[in-house]
């Protein structure tokens, strides 16, 4: 995750000056739209769902800027805004489309086959098809690990858990992409 934190801390302190605030929560919309989509779009596969998560995080964001009191950094809280966000419309389409999990595995690989924003190899998308049998929870650890590379340390602020849970269900997913890519060989 290449973000300028110098700069976003700035913003930041922008964002408690009333006559600043909305230029500098639109810079870091700008800085932050990219990263969060593709963290976003890791877990619905879909554009139009991402663009559509990205910008209801976003507006999530503001409506709750008055309660962001900096524990954390600006750009960590709204990652796990995005989280919570992308977390609930997948429990929602689970409730809404399927009747388990295995169906919306289903419904997640077809939506990666038909993708046309994907050009990655073969073995790119067996990794995101074996990323895809993960719970959604070891998903999102993995995705944040793996290609993010955000610290433990910073997950455990967006995620709500421990270093230690979240140490462990990235190696429980590792182990079982292991596992099925030595069934796939």
């Amino acid at each position: 995750m290449n973000i300028n934190r110098d700069e976003l801390d700035k913003l930041t302190l922008e964002l408690k000056d009333d006559k600043l605030r909305s230029a500098a929560f639109s810079k870091i919309v700008e800085m932050l739209s990219k990263p969060i989509y593709w963290h976003i779009r890791k877990m619905v596969l879909s554009h139009d769902d991402a663009d559509d998560l990205l910008q209801n995080t976003f507006l999530k964001a503001w409506q709750a800027l008055d309660t962001f009191r900096g524990d954390s950094q600006i750009h960590t809280w709204m990652y796990k805004i995005a989280s919570n966000e992308t977390l609930t419309f997948l429990a929602q389409q689970r409730m809404k489309n399927t009747s388990s999990s295995l169906e919306m595995e289903e419904l997640l690989l077809n939506n990666l086959r038909a993708d046309s924003y994907f050009d990655g190899d073969e073995l790119q998308r067996r990794l995101q098809e074996a990323i895809l049998t993960l719970p959604e929870k070891q998903r999102l650890v993995f995705n944040m690990r793996y290609y993010d590379n955000i610290p433990y340390e910073e997950m455990a602020v967006i995620c709500n858990n421990s270093v230690g849970a979240l140490k462990a269900s990235y190696h429980h997913a590792v182990k079982k992409i292991e596992a099925i890519f030595k069934e796939d060989d």
